[in-house]
């Protein structure tokens, strides 16, 4: 039992953690970027998404699908079938909500804006449509990473 709640505890900050950061994004950073002018909404975005890419963000955004695994498995082995429900939810909603939208979504979007020139008149139209289909993808993972913390909180019981 100490396992599980240790495991779920964990993985309820890793989850929190993740959304905290997304949260961030959807509710001021890309609002701010996208008051600026495209060439330097554009060019501050291309270079959070290469500074993004470092261990104080990447251990906690995988590990916490790994912890997820981890907290299902020991759940399943020496819990009650609330901690199981709560950790296999928990497993789900950050693999999906937040892992592959993020793989799915994010990233590819990410990718387009890091081939555009900023000052190339053509890619201020791509800027607006990636602020606006970035930050709803970006809420969607801000939704389940906070989901999947309240799932791994249940798996505490």
């Amino acid at each position: 039992m100490l396992t599980v709640s240790l495991f779920a505890f964990v993985a309820a900050l890793g989850c929190a953690l993740i959304a905290g950061v997304f949260y961030a994004f959807s509710t001021f950073v890309m609002q701010a970027l996208a008051r600026r002018p495209a060439p330097e909404g554009i060019a501050a975005m291309q270079s959070i998404n290469v500074v993004v890419l470092n261990r104080w963000f990447l251990v906690p955004f995988f590990g916490s699908a790994l912890l997820g695994v981890a907290t299902t498995v020991a759940a399943a082995l020496e819990g009650s079938a609330t901690q199981v429900i709560g950790a296999l939810a928990g497993t789900v909603l950050y693999v999906i909500g937040t892992l592959w939208i993020t793989v799915a979504r994010n990233v590819p979007r990410n990718n387009a804006l890091a081939r555009l020139a900023p000052q190339e008149p053509a890619s201020a139209a791509y800027w607006a449509r990636y602020v606006a289909e970035w930050t709803w993808w970006n809420h969607m993972r801000t939704a389940a990473a906070l989901a999947a913390a309240a799932c791994f909180c249940l798996a505490l019981r």
